[in-house]
This record gives structure tokens, C-alpha cells and sequence, in this order.
């Protein structure tokens, strides 16, 4: 017989979590979290599953919705070799977003991970920002 690591039931997992079982239940049929251990009345929950909801919490609580949460956690995990150092002649190719006079935004899509049409979309988003904040009232300075 095999022992199970840390098992615990679905109420466990509800209360070790702080979520609601109906809640553990929907991030499962979403793919959010692995499926339980085990099968019917043997299944049982991990530490792994713990952690899945917890980091799940943090981002919901930080304003992530529920499709950005799927997003990242079905990213591949970064590649080490993207992520080095840039030394003394190293090249990469950037993208410059001239927003206004004074305000630019410098992306390397290939470290970011944006695709072409995800690189426009981003541009597109960030003029219509900067244009719903450059035609308002500057706010007042309350002391």
C-alpha cells in the first residue's frame, strides 16, 4: 500500500483554503486546479491543490480576473535563456510606444511573451488610456 502525501478531504481543502467547497468545485470544472487524487469516495487533495488555491486567492485579491488566473497558469514557465543578464554587446529588438511629448513606453515583445496582434492591442488600450486621463480635470492637491 502506498502512503498518500498530506491527503486531505474537500472540507479540509475548503477550510485550509478559505473557500467555499462550491468554489473549490467550479475552479476544478474550470481546469483551474488539478482534479483530486484517487477516484469517487477515495479521492482526496494535496498539498499541491493548497497551493493552487492560495495562489489563485492572491491573484483574485490583487484584481486578477478568473481568465487572467487561466492564462498564467497555463503559460509556459519562462525561458531561463530569455531572461539573462544584457551585457556589453548583446542586441534586442524593442518596440517604442510614443504615447505624448515626454511619455514613452519601451517593450521587448519576445520577453514579454506578445504576439503582434497582442503587442497592437496593448498600444491601442494604453492611447485610449492616455487620452481619457489627458481630458480630464487635473485632479486637486488636498492637504
Amino acid at each position: 500500500m502506498t502512503s498518500r502525501p498530506d491527503p486531505h478531504s474537500l472540507e479540509a481543502l475548503s477550510q485550509l483554503s478559505g473557500l467555499p467547497v462550491r468554489t473549490i468545485r467550479y475552479y476544478i470544472a474550470r481546469g483551474l486546479v488539478a482534479r483530486p487524487e484517487g477516484e469517487k469516495r477515495g479521492a482526496y487533495y494535496t498539498q499541491r491543490h493548497l497551493e493552487q488555491l492560495v495562489a489563485i486567492r492572491r491573484w483574485q485579491e490583487a484584481g486578477l480576473s478568473l481568465e487572467r488566473i487561466a492564462e498564467l497558469l497555463t503559460a509556459p514557465p519562462p525561458d531561463v535563456a530569455a531572461l539573462k543578464v544584457m551585457r556589453a554587446g548583446s542586441v534586442s529588438v524593442r518596440s517604442h510606444i510614443h504615447v505624448a511629448p515626454g511619455i514613452e513606453l519601451s517593450i521587448d515583445p519576445e520577453l514579454a511573451h506578445l504576439s503582434p496582434a497582442r503587442l497592437r492591442a496593448l498600444t491601442r488600450a494604453l492611447l485610449e488610456a492616455w487620452q481619457r486621463i489627458a481630458g480630464e480635470a487635473e485632479p486637486k492637491e488636498t492637504s
